[in-house]
């Protein structure tokens, strides 16, 4: 069941709006504004991870760019037993010159911070985004 929100604005800010919602690719206003509410909402109660309690458990992405010589250092990360990566991809990306690896962890937010930070004091590391899962009570899984 869906149900209607509405909300009035002034001219120039419908526009700005129309825009970003075309230049993200949504395909309406409605998924786009629903979308931002929840990662607002989300992030305001939650924090972001550098805010967190340290012993909080999070999930989430991990994305890494780097250069090919230095996968074992990633190897060692990811094997440190600090945190659980439940999968790992690695793929290799020949326009932009660069490997990337995608790893889906689990952890208190101390080992995910720990994590991201030795990532991003590697050589030949381009750079390191952690992407936090949905914080549901129910759903798909």
């Amino acid at each position: 069941m869906t149900r209607i929100v509405s909300f009035s604005t002034d001219n120039e800010f419908a526009e700005r709006l129309g825009k970003l919602v075309e230049r993200s690719g949504y395909k309406n206003r409605s998924m786009f504004l629903r979308d931002a509410s929840i990662h607002f909402a989300e992030e305001a109660i939650r924090g972001s991870l550098s805010d967190m309690e340290d012993d909080l458990e999070v999930e989430g992405t991990a994305v890494v760019y780097f250069q090919h010589d230095i996968e074992n250092k990633l190897a060692e990360i990811r094997h440190s037993g600090r945190i659980d990566v439940s999968s790992y991809h690695h793929n290799c990306l020949p326009s932009s010159h660069s490997c990337v690896d995608t790893m889906q962890v689990k952890g208190t937010a101390e080992s995910v911070r720990v994590m991201v930070g030795e990532l991003r004091n590697i050589d030949g590391v381009d750079r390191v985004v952690f992407v936090l899962a949905p914080d549901r009570e129910d759903g798909c899984c």
